[in-house]
């Protein structure tokens, strides 16, 4: 909701535990609980906007007001919810098939046409490189200034600055390649070259029934 732009496609699991027609049922109710959010957000923030609009000092509220206005501009497209059984392979194919589907639609991916620099795709290959490398730590942690001088070392890439690295670094962490959480001030300085070693971090931190499993430690 605080993106600009943004295309979310709903997914429903577990299909294999419902029958056909409550799978047609549940779609529907889902779809029709997002529109009433959605509504109730943009009801809410008309709301807000309108009460700093007419308080008695309006001029102290100007940060939240033009925060509260940005948020209303930011268009939410909401795609037709894919249902899915995930222990059936086809039913993954399915929805892999349908994110291309969407993804390549020009109508709401307008950037999806943009030609990248040859550079990008050299960094890109360089990271991938350095990551799959023996020297490669197993987190896949690298300090951003580090990155650079290593990138740096290879012939077509000598010329490579900071903030250019950075342009491509922000295309590699939306493309999934990198993680690189640059508005996190403790972590800007720090790009993840696998981002599949997070994922297991947090999944032995973020568990099912975890106060549970915590409780039962004696």
């Amino acid at each position: 909701m605080r993106v600009p732009n943004s295309v979310v496609l709903p997914v429903g699991t577990h299909v294999d535990c419902c029958r056909e027609e409550e799978v047609e049922e549940k779609r529907r109710d889902i779809m029709a609980k997002i529109t009433m959010m959605l509504a109730e957000r943009k009801s809410n923030l008309t709301h807000f906007i309108n009460n700093l609009e007419g308080s008695e000092e309006p001029m102290f509220y100007v940060d939240q007001w033009e925060r509260l206005k940005e948020m209303e501009n930011c268009t939410l497209t909401i795609l037709n919810l894919v249902a899915v059984n995930c222990t059936d392979h086809h039913d993954i194919k399915k929805l892999e098939a349908t994110i291309l589907e969407h993804v390549k639609n020009e109508e709401l991916f307008p950037e999806v046409v943009r030609v990248l620099p040859p550079v990008y795709r050299q960094v890109e290959a360089a990271i991938v490189d350095i990551a799959q490398s023996e020297e490669m730590a197993d987190h896949g942690m690298m300090d951003l200034q580090y990155l650079l001088s290593k990138l740096s070392q290879r012939k077509h890439l000598a010329n490579l600055g900071r903030e250019f690295l950075q342009d491509i670094l922000r295309y590699l962490h939306r493309v999934g390649l990198v993680v690189w959480y640059e508005e996190i001030k403790q972590l800007e300085s720090t790009v993840f070259l696998q981002p599949t070693f997070l994922i297991t971090m947090f999944k032995l931190l973020v568990r099912y029934h975890l106060v549970q499993q915590l409780e039962s430690i004696s």
